[in-house]
C-alpha cells in the first residue's frame, strides 16, 4: 500500500506543478499581447479588435524584458518531464524564478491575483 500511495502522492505533487506553470505561462501571454506593439495594426484588425479587449499596457522596456522573461521561464516545450533529480531541480527553479517575475510584472501592471492581500476579505462582524 506505501508503494501505491507514494506514487499517488507523486502524480499529486507533478500535477500541481505543472499546473503553476501553466498557469504563469498563460498569465504570460495575456500581457504579452496586452502590450502595444510597435506596427501599426491593419484596418480589420482594428476593428476586430474593438469587440472584445482588455485595456492595453503602458509601453514600457522592462515589462516588455519582464513578460518575455517569465514566459521564456514556463514555455511548455522547454519543461522537461523526466523524473530526475537533476530534471525536477531545475523545473522547481524556473517555477520559482518565474513566480518571482509575476509578482514584478502584476506589481508594475497593478493588477492582483487571489493571493494577494488586496483581495483576502476580512471579517466584516
Amino acid at each position: 500500500a506505501g508503494r501505491i500511495e507514494g506514487r499517488s502522492f507523486g502524480m499529486e505533487k507533478g500535477f500541481d506543478k505543472f499546473l503553476e506553470s501553466g498557469r504563469l505561462a498563460s498569465k504570460a501571454i495575456v500581457w504579452a499581447n496586452r502590450i502595444p506593439s510597435k506596427s501599426s495594426p491593419s484596418g480589420s484588425a482594428t476593428a476586430f479588435k474593438t469587440q472584445c479587449t482588455l485595456p492595453p499596457l503602458p509601453a514600457n522596456a522592462r515589462l516588455d524584458k519582464n513578460v518575455s522573461m517569465l514566459y521564456a521561464l514556463v514555455e511548455p516545450d522547454t519543461l522537461s518531464t523526466a523524473n530526475t533529480d537533476e530534471a525536477v531541480q531545475d523545473f522547481d527553479d524556473r517555477i520559482k524564478r518565474a513566480q518571482g517575475k509575476a509578482k514584478i510584472v502584476e506589481r508594475m501592471v497593478g493588477s492582483t491575483t487571489k493571493d494577494s492581500p488586496k483581495e483576502q476579505m476580512t471579517p466584516s462582524s
